[in-house]
């Protein structure tokens, strides 16, 4: 028998529990800082739970670590994980130090080069005044070109900086610095303006999403002409012919990121590290967080700089993969962007990018788009092996038939 309540009883004056939860994670809310409650996080690249598809969407390496790699994690894989591992990564710094022909004191090791770019803005960026800054607070700006590495915007937005984000050429090139001086429009359009003072600047290059590779004369250019901290974000260095680690050792306003992942099959391990002066490098290990580089990674790092041959026959295979890609889409009317990178820029023909995402996930191949005005109408597609650059040549076939 159901019993009957009085109306006004504290039981119908109390709110339902699904109010309850709401009141409750809108006070939880409230805890949140305001920058961080309004943040968009960084958006990574898919990775799928279904087998059997043909990943071309991350940029990972399609051939596996060295044998001697593998048998060097798995020989450490002992006693020692009840340890911490050793808190500036020595032996590593110490091998990248000889390969790279400057001191342990000029690198600085982190997990993965995305921790190091995050430490490069606590280090080098003021925080912004919470009184409206005026347009000459250099020391509180974050800078970087677009299309550029999606993660410097979260960056700043979580410190709490001045955002500036400046437009390459139409065609991805690297503007000059006479043209960053003059202002001069981006074929016609306006540019945002660019500050030689900026407290730091991130360059990736060769770029990404772009896949541009960026002459080392230009970049020194534009490195002397910049007052702040200049990072070279060189992340798909080893696919390109040139590199720009002299500038890192010979400026002191600039840093060079590399990675174990993308050239060097370690996306697992996480291990990446910053080259330059050693003032910076020290400011950097001073914010560094304690045993920041897992054992095992740095492990798999020193076993790599061991069997470097391995690793750059693969390069070259990636390599001539690319070029033949890129010739065959072209041949079907892709708009493909010279590449310097492992992976391609194409614009597909006939239908939008969007649908030929669709289209070949349908068929089993992950590519990568972005809805970001400057590259929504391109495909970014990873070099893999060669029977997969076959195979989406086909299903490009098929879809254009």
């Amino acid at each position: 028998m159901r019993t009957l309540r009085p109306r006004g009883s504290d039981a119908d004056r109390r709110p339902a529990r699904g109010d309850m939860q709401t009141d409750s994670q809108r006070a939880a809310k409230k805890l949140v800082r305001p920058i961080v409650r309004a943040l968009h996080a960084y958006v990574p690249g898919e990775q799928p739970k279904l087998k059997g598809l043909i990943k071309l969407n991350t940029n990972e390496n399609p051939y596996p670590p060295s044998r001697k790699v593998l048998a060097a994690v798995k020989a450490a894989t002992d006693g020692r994980l009840r340890l911490y591992p050793n808190p500036t990564a020595e032996r590593l710094r110490e091998r990248l130090a000889k390969l790279h022909r400057c001191r342990q004191e000029n690198i600085v090791v982190g997990n993965g080069s995305d921790e190091l770019l995050a430490m490069a803005v606590r280090a080098f960026v003021e925080p912004m005044p919470r009184a409206k800054p005026a347009p000459h607070s250099s020391a509180s700006v974050v800078q970087y070109l677009v299309p550029g590495y999606s993660l410097y915007p979260v960056l700043a937005d979580i410190h709490g900086a001045i955002k500036n984000a400046v437009s390459l050429e139409s065609d991805f090139r690297l503007p000059t610095v006479a043209d960053l001086k003059s202002q001069k429009p981006r074929e016609g359009k306006a540019r945002a303006r660019w500050n030689f003072h900026a407290a730091l600047t991130f360059i990736t290059t060769p770029n990404a999403p772009t896949g541009r590779g960026y002459r080392t004369a230009d970049l020194k250019k534009l490195c002397e002409a910049q007052n702040g901290v200049v990072v070279l974000d060189e992340a798909y260095v080893d696919f390109a012919d040139e590199n720009a680690l002299e500038l890192a050792l010979n400026h002191p306003n600039v840093l060079v990121s590399r990675t174990f992942s993308k050239a060097y099959s370690l996306c697992f391990q996480r291990v990446g590290y910053f080259v330059g002066p050693t003032e910076l490098i020290a400011a950097l290990q001073k914010i560094r967080d304690s045993y920041n580089v897992n054992g095992l990674g740095q492990v798999a790092a020193e076993a790599t700089l061991g069997d470097l041959g391995y690793y750059r026959a693969n390069f070259t295979r990636i390599v001539a993969a690319r070029d033949w890609l890129s010739r065959e889409l072209t041949k079907l009317g892709f708009g493909v962007l010279p590449s310097r990178t492992n992976f391609i820029l194409a614009r597909p023909p006939r239908h939008p990018a969007r649908q030929w995402l669709d289209a070949l996930r349908k068929r089993r191949i992950l590519v990568r788009w972005f809805d970001s005005p400057e590259v929504a109408d391109y495909l970014r597609i990873t070099i893999g092996r060669p029977a997969h650059m076959q195979a989406l040549v086909r299903a490009a076939k098929a879809i254009l038939r």
